[in-house]
């Protein structure tokens, strides 16, 4: 079962997303190039959200997880210092082989995502082990061992949840270990492009000296420029549903229907969470010159079994504006659906929001966002 999310999105001069070299992010798509947000910091910005507004344990991307996190939290808990960094550095060593720092035994090649619960039981771990009978390296090097390829069992075993924490869930992790959890990312996420060929202009400012006297030399005390870009912007996510409630609960995929009430509950607060993020959090660089804050003017839901598929198609062909540019992408976005339907046929359901006239979308009901996202999750969990 997928929850496919589709939105239009309008931002005025703003500077969204930026290149190494300071530019606005573009890239070619159909006839024309196009001003692009990447999927990473459209997530950054919801994953921001989600700490906020969502009562679920979080993650710790960084290189300094061990040396930060573990050794510190280790030492507090009243181990010493010496048998705390010896255990810690072994830690690392056995769970991301090959990743630590060549000048820092502690730090990590590059960052990795650990989940709080998985923080927790980590130390939990380090200082039984610093207590045992025997070497207490040699506890931590068995326990490990002992649990090569089920260390995850062994966390659920210990009452662990959400082991790569509300982030790990929904947008999955990476790791090469053999023994640390890989989760499959549960949340899919496509870069947005504007429905329109690239449109930017460069602003040249300047930077008034307060202390300057009248009579000292005219001129800025500093000049600079930066790339700005107007669009609206087409946004595609996907939510692989039954992956995403085996990531939040640890249960087969297969078996997510028959998950207890309290885990289904779980799902629909994170996917309404989702939905009104991505509808309502504005990534962007310059916030303090540019303010680009907005939200979307289209929301379009769709549920369903078969393989999902983006509309950006819709299009590939960059509109010209004319007329309302956004009635216009709108009524591109229904009549590219409507093809599709009489190639494939309908197999998705279908709600929608939108500011805007929504009647080329056809045989889509239309409400307010709060409505039409609880309208989705009553079909897909069962009503609240």
């Amino acid at each position: 079962m997928f929850l496919q999310i589709h939105t239009l999105t309008s931002y005025a001069a703003a500077l969204l997303n930026r290149d190494d070299a300071g530019l606005a992010k573009r890239i070619p798509f159909g006839n024309a190039e196009r001003m692009r947000i990447s999927s990473q910091c459209l997530k950054k910005h919801w994953r921001d959200d989600f700490h906020r507004s969502l009562g679920m344990p979080g993650g710790i991307r960084s290189r300094l997880f061990f040396e930060r996190e573990i050794l510190g939290r280790v030492v507090a808990s009243g181990v010493a210092e010496s048998s705390a960094r010896q255990l810690t550095e072994a830690l690392l060593k056995r769970l991301i082989q090959g990743g630590q720092d060549k000048d820092n035994p502690l730090r990590l090649k590059q960052p990795v995502l650990f989940g709080k619960p998985e923080a927790d039981y980590l130390v939990r771990l380090i200082v039984e082990c610093a207590a045992s009978d025997i070497d207490p390296v040699k506890s931590l090097e068995d326990s490990l061992k002992a649990q090569k390829g089920n260390l995850q069992a062994m966390w659920r075993a210990a009452g662990v949840d959400l082991i790569s924490g509300i982030e790990g869930a929904m947008f999955g992790r990476f790791v090469t270990s053999d023994i640390l959890a890989r989760t499959d990312a549960a949340v899919h996420v496509a870069h947005a492009l504007t429905v329109h060929a690239l449109s930017t202009e460069v602003d040249y400012f300047t930077v008034v000296d307060d202390l300057k006297e009248a009579d000292e030399d005219a001129g800025a005390a500093h000049a600079g420029d930066m790339e700005l870009g107007a669009g609206l912007f087409y946004g595609y996510v996907v939510v692989d549903v039954p992956l995403l409630v085996s990531n939040l609960c640890g249960c087969d995929p297969q078996s997510w229907q028959r998950q207890p009430q309290p885990t289904l509950q779980d799902t629909r607060e994170v996917i309404e969470r989702l939905v009104q993020a991505i509808a309502t959090v504005s990534p962007g660089a310059k916030l303090g010159s540019t303010a680009p804050y907005a939200r979307a003017e289209l929301l379009l839901l769709e549920y369903g079994t078969a393989q999902p598929r983006t509309l950006a198609n819709a299009y590939l062909q960059a509109l010209k504006p004319k007329g309302n540019p956004l009635q216009q992408a709108i009524d591109a976005l229904g009549h590219h659906l409507a093809a599709v339907d009489a190639m494939y046929g309908r197999e998705e359901q279908r709600f929608v929001a939108s500011t805007h006239d929504t009647s080329t979308i056809k045989d889509t009901p239309r409400a307010p966002l709060r409505n039409t996202v609880q309208a989705v999750l009553d079909h897909l969990l069962g009503a609240d």
